[in-house]
């Protein structure tokens, strides 16, 4: 069955919010571009279908990637830090450090053509500050809001309810703004799809979606920016790399990611291939809720190679760096004074004997159809089994890993393998690290933890900060939930006859800042 809708009219919600997106084991096949002319039409293979179409909650990378072609925020950070205007005309935080005030741009409009205005800005923000609605952290300062006034129809003043550094930068950065006049009725924006054809104001609009196969758009002609250079864009569901590598062959599409094993070959057959950093976090998890006593996991992290895992996954050190904390090695608050872990044979096994454990077993969940993860899994295991440690591995889909692992002492899963990127300021990364935190799969708590992350919060002083962080780095090392492995790059292959990549711009999650910006050569 394959359901397929086109938007050719505002649409009503009188939808419910939790309408469900058709599903179907077999469909029609994507619409294909042969690579051999110009064609109108862009083809880019994603690894799985997004676990959300909801931009109040999404968090996965293929539900932010849609994200952020269909919807727009304030303004976004780039890599290096810095923030990047694109609803917002400026964003101008007051003396005082208690509020922000935000300008938008002259004359926006929704796919539709109704007006953007401040009133949609903080009917979105109001909504992605309820907790029930599942990611909302950011938004609070201690256990308090920010909260959202609209001053006229262009501008927003955020009001903290205390001082906060953090706050500061998170408030107008990479939240999605979406209509409220298309969204108003809905009372419950906790769910993972909304209808995913909804009005944006990105650079293309959602035309159809049909699950395990294809995702199509088309170029908004009410962008505020530079309207779209290809004007059909294709996302292509996947799953198996060895079938995108052979699609990226034969030029079925136009750009996917790739493995370093991979390259030579795709070089070979003419393609582009472009490394990247993300600043992301590739890592070995533990769930603490299962195993609860710290020596048992430090004698885990002691019998294990980072530097033999991280060869056998990304091949040479010129595709990764190796990380030691929960920050990836390239952010400026980033530590190596912490208990590193590097493998000792002794140190393990005296430490399961003064933890009284013999014969440990557990399970390790990791994504089945990455390559990487495999590696890392089957290393892992290895390395373990060395040291007297019994590994069982289980491969499944990506979105089962973390869906389990969340249920902590029920999980059938004692550790798992995962990667994130969660940007520049230390703050986010109490998404995972805070004790009940939404994104906190280690099931990880730690009252001195939850302290450290308080207090780089609200502290204003740049090295006091970093000091904090150290610390706060140096406790969650000791604490031993999380082995940081490394900021692997990840490597785009994109057919030659697609053009503008350095100006669309490669960029952590989404891979590309802006899709419209890609041209046919």
């Amino acid at each position: 069955m394959k359901t397929k809708r086109r938007v050719i009219a505002p649409i009503a919600l009188a939808l419910a919010a939790t309408i469900g997106l058709a599903a179907c084991a077999q469909g029609d096949a994507a619409p294909e571009t042969s690579g051999a002319e110009a064609t109108g039409q862009l083809t880019y293979a994603i690894a799985s279908d997004p676990s959300s179409l909801n931009p109040i909650n999404v968090s996965d990378r293929w539900g932010l990637t849609v994200t952020n072609i269909v919807y727009s925020p304030l303004a976004r950070v780039e890599g290096d830090g810095t923030v990047v205007n694109e609803l917002a005309e400026s964003i101008e935080p007051a003396d005082d450090g208690l509020s922000v005030t935000v300008t938008l741009k002259d004359g926006l409009t929704w796919s539709d053509g109704e007006p953007l205005t401040a009133d949609d800005v903080v009917f979105t923000y109001t909504n992605k500050a309820v907790r029930e609605n599942g990611n909302a952290d950011l938004l609070y300062v201690g256990d308090q809001p920010i909260t959202a006034e609209a001053t006229d129809e262009r501008t927003v003043v955020f009001h903290l309810p205390s001082v906060s550094a953090a706050a500061l930068s998170n408030i107008a950065t990479e939240t999605y703004i979406i209509p409220e006049h298309v969204y108003g009725d809905v009372t419950d924006f906790s769910v993972t799809e909304l209808d995913p054809l909804a009005v944006g104001s990105g650079p293309y609009t959602l035309t159809e979606y049909e699950r395990g196969q294809y995702l199509t758009f088309e170029a908004n002609e009410n962008y505020y920016g530079e309207a779209p250079k290809i004007p059909e864009l294709t996302l292509r569901i996947v799953s198996d790399p060895n079938t995108t590598k052979t699609a990226l062959q034969t030029g079925e599409v136009d750009a996917s990611f790739a493995t370093p094993d991979a390259i030579a070959e795709l070089e070979g057959a003419g393609l582009n291939v472009y490394p990247y950093a993300e600043g992301r976090v590739a890592y070995l998890g533990l769930n603490a809720a299962k195993l609860t006593d710290p020596k048992v996991r430090q004698a885990i992290f002691f019998a294990l190679s980072r530097d033999d895992i991280n060869t056998a996954a990304f091949l040479s050190d010129d595709y990764y760096e190796n990380a030691y904390t929960i920050l990836p090695p390239s952010n400026a608050f980033a530590t190596e004074d912490v208990e590193k872990y590097e493998q000792d044979a002794d140190a393990s096994a005296a430490l399961l004997e003064e933890a009284g454990v013999s014969d440990l077993s557990f399970t390790l969940a990791y994504a089945g159809a990455d390559p990487a993860q495999k590696t890392e899994a089957t290393l892992i295991q290895q390395q373990l089994k060395d040291a007297g440690i019994t590994v069982e591995l289980a491969g499944i889909e990506p979105a089962a890993v973390f869906e389990e692992i969340q249920k902590g002492a029920d999980s059938q899963y004692d550790a798992f393998l995962g990667g994130y990127i969660m940007g520049q300021d230390p703050d986010a990364y109490s998404l995972l690290y805070r004790t009940g935190a939404s994104a906190n799969y280690f099931s990880y708590s730690n009252p001195a933890t939850d302290a450290l992350f308080d207090q780089g919060a609200v502290e204003l002083d740049p090295e006091a900060r970093t000091a904090i962080y150290a610390d706060l780095q140096a406790q969650i090392a000791e604490d031993a939930v999380v082995f940081p492995l490394a900021d692997n790059l990840k490597i785009l292959a994109v057919n030659p006859r697609i053009g503008g990549v350095e100006d669309a711009k490669l960029v952590p999650i989404y891979t590309f800042e802006n899709f419209g910006l890609l041209t046919e050569q």
